[in-house]
């Protein structure tokens, strides 16, 4: 079954470049207007904004801190602007400071915080006025299963990963009754440009652990995304995706 989004319009914060790429480049594929957020590099928005462009669908680039709460009101009224409505929030911005916690400093803990856990709240609750008008929406958090497992040297990053899931889960319970279906889906090892920096050594260690025996696409991501962002999904709300190849099993 083909799955489309025609006339729909979808917002996917941290968009440029792996996994929010692919959710960015799947969905306008599919007929569906999206615009997205990014941090620094103007230049590669354009470039992934005329590649939406050339599918034939409305695409909109915005500059955005998702960790201030003033900017992702900002960028969620510029998206109804140009697309006249929100029909699905994607909350992929999200960043890494990894190192063991007595050498974690507050700065390194802060800036995961509001940037991973923060820019959820910050989009969401921006988001859900438009969503609520219309009774009608999709939220989908990208969380990571280090957020159900944690992980040594990670221990900001899980914070944030595992406090997506609690937040998805009440507010699936708050929106619900305006149709508004709140999910997160939780990525394990997926293949990227931060992982290609990992020696075959450390690669074979973590496919050891895995199932499947191999690292994930950000193909495998977006298409859960698609999912939960389709008519396919019209029944589920308030759950975790575990897209991670068994690791979590």
């Amino acid at each position: 079954m083909e799955i489309t989004l025609n006339g729909k319009s979808a917002l996917v914060t941290g968009g440029t470049r792996g996994i929010g790429k692919a959710i960015v480049m799947l969905l306008a594929k599919t007929g569906c207007n999206v615009a997205f957020t990014y941090k620094s590099s103007a230049q590669v928005a354009e470039a992934l904004k005329k590649d939406i462009e050339s599918l034939g669908v409305k695409a909109l680039s915005i500059q955005s801190d998702a960790g201030n709460f003033q900017s992702a009101q900002t960028t969620i009224n510029q998206v109804v602007e140009a697309f006249g409505t929100l029909d699905i929030l994607v909350n992929n911005a999200g960043i890494t400071r990894d190192t063991l916690l007595l050498r974690m400093t507050e700065e390194q803990w802060d800036e995961v915080l509001d940037s991973n856990l923060k820019s959820v709240f910050n989009y969401t609750k921006a988001a859900a006025k438009p969503m609520m008008q219309k009774r009608a929406g999709r939220i989908i958090n990208i969380s990571s299963i280090v957020g159900l497992m944690g992980n040594a040297g990670q221990a900001n990053y899980a914070a944030t990963k595992a406090g997506i899931i609690g937040f998805t889960k009440s507010i699936a319970k708050e929106f619900a009754s305006r149709n508004i279906l709140v999910n997160a889906i939780a990525p394990g090892y997926i293949s990227t440009e931060m992982t290609d920096k990992l020696s075959e050594d450390q690669l074979k260690k973590i496919t050891d652990i895995i199932p499947l025996k191999k690292a994930g696409a950000v193909e495998d991501i977006a298409n859960a995304v698609l999912f939960l962002a389709s008519d396919l999904s019209g029944y589920i709300t308030g759950e975790t995706l575990k897209v991670d190849g068994g690791m979590a099993m």
